[in-house]
C-alpha cells in the first residue's frame, strides 16, 4: 500500500479502510450510500486518498442514477454493443450531436429525458429498428445493414418482446380486432405451434381469467382499448419470424381472426387446458392461475392427430369445428 500524507501528523503514513455509510447532496437532493473511508492508523483522522474518493464519487452519482431512474454507465455502455454500432453513428441516427453519446458512454450522467430515450432502446429492439429504419440515409449502407442484423438477432433471442411483435402482425393483419380476440388468437399460436413444431412461440405465460386464457402483458398493453378495435400499429418487419412462425401466424389469423373475442371466449371455455386450470372455480371467479405450457402443448397435440393436420392452414377444420359446436351445437 502506497503511503500518503496525514496533514494532523504531518508526516507520511499509511492507512486504514472501512466502509461507512454517508449521506450527501448532489444536485439539491441528498443520496445515502456505502462509502469507503481512510483514516490515519496514528491520528486516526480522515486521510484524502485519491483513487478512494473518485471511486466514492462514482458510487454517489451511482446511487442518484438508481434513484432517479437514470441509466448506469455499464447499461449505456452495453447498447452500442447490442446493436453493433459506433458511438458517433448512434448519436447520428439519434439525431444528437456527433459526440453527445460518447459522452454519457464515458462517464457524463445524462438527464432523464436522454436516459429515457436510450433506455427504451435498451428493452425493445422494435423501437430501435424504428428509428435506424428512418434515420438509414444519414450512415453509410454497410453500416445500416450491420446494425440491422444485430437488432433482428436481439429481438429474436427474446422471446418476450415476440409476444407484442405477434400481437401488432395480428392486429394489422385482421385489421379489426378487439383486445378479447387477441388474447385468444395468442393462445392458440402458442398453442398450434407447440405441437406442431415441438417448440414455444414464446415464453410468456397465459393465466386462466374468467374470459378465457389472457397474457398478462398484453392486456396491460392494450387494455385502454377495453371492447373496442384496437388501431393498427406501424408496419412489422416479417424479417422478424421465420417460415413457421409466419405459417402459424397467417393460419390463425385466416383461420380465427374471422370470429368475435366472445365466440373464441367460448371456443377457450370448451377445451382442457383452460378448463383444468380453472378447476372448480366459480365462472366468474377471478384467478391469475398460470395454464402450463405442457397442457396446452399436449391438447393441440391431440387436436392435429385428431382432425388429421398435417399442415398449419389445416388449422381451419378445428377453428369451423368449434364455430359449429358453439353456434348450431352440432
Amino acid at each position: 500500500m502506497k503511503k500518503i500524507f496525514c496533514t494532523e501528523c504531518r508526516e507520511f503514513v499509511e492507512y486504514n479502510i472501512e466502509e461507512k455509510e454517508v449521506t450527501e447532496e448532489l444536485k439539491g437532493k441528498e443520496y445515502t450510500y456505502i462509502a469507503e473511508v481512510t483514516t490515519c492508523p496514528i491520528c486516526g483522522e480522515e486521510v484524502y486518498v485519491g483513487e478512494i474518493d473518485d471511486r466514492n464519487m462514482k458510487k454517489l452519482y451511482d446511487e442518484y442514477r438508481k434513484e432517479e431512474g437514470i441509466l448506469s454507465v455499464e447499461e449505456i455502455r452495453e447498447i452500442p454493443e447490442m446493436y453493433n454500432i459506433s458511438k458517433k453513428k448512434l448519436s447520428k441516427i439519434l439525431g444528437w450531436g456527433d459526440n453527445t453519446f460518447s459522452r454519457f458512454y464515458d462517464g457524463k450522467t445524462p438527464s432523464k429525458r436522454y436516459s429515457d430515450i436510450l433506455k427504451e432502446l435498451k428493452e425493445n429492439p422494435t423501437r430501435y429498428l424504428d428509428i435506424l429504419e428512418d434515420n438509414k440515409e444519414l450512415i453509410k449502407q454497410k453500416e445500416y445493414q450491420k446494425s440491422k442484423e444485430a437488432a433482428l438477432k436481439v429481438l429474436k433471442s427474446n422471446k418476450r418482446n415476440k409476444t407484442i411483435i405477434a400481437a401488432e402482425y395480428i392486429i394489422n393483419k385482421c385489421t379489426e380486432v378487439t383486445p378479447l380476440a387477441l388474447q385468444k388468437m395468442l393462445y392458440y399460436v402458442q398453442g398450434f405451434y407447440m405441437s406442431f413444431y415441438k417448440t414455444e412461440f414464446f415464453e410468456n405465460d397465459c393465466e386462466a381469467w374468467v374470459h378465457g386464457p389472457v397474457y398478462r402483458e398484453i392486456y396491460n398493453q392494450f387494455k385502454e382499448y377495453k371492447y373496442h378495435t384496437i388501431e393498427i400499429r406501424d408496419e412489422i418487419n416479417s424479417e422478424l419470424f421465420n417460415n413457421e412462425e409466419i405459417e402459424i401466424l397467417d393460419s390463425i389469423c385466416e383461420n380465427f381472426g374471422c370470429y368475435s373475442g366472445t365466440m373464441l371466449e367460448s371456443f377457450t371455455h370448451d377445451e382442457d387446458p383452460w378448463r383444468i386450470t380453472r378447476g372448480e372455480l366459480d365462472e366468474k371467479e377471478k384467478s391469475d392461475k398460470i395454464i402450463d405450457k405442457k397442457i396446452i402443448k399436449e391438447y393441440f397435440t391431440k387436436v392435429i392427430e385428431e382432425y388429421n393436420m398435417k399442415k398449419p392452414m389445416d388449422i381451419g377444420k378445428y377453428s369451423y369445428k368449434m364455430f359449429m359446436k358453439e353456434k348450431f351445437n352440432i
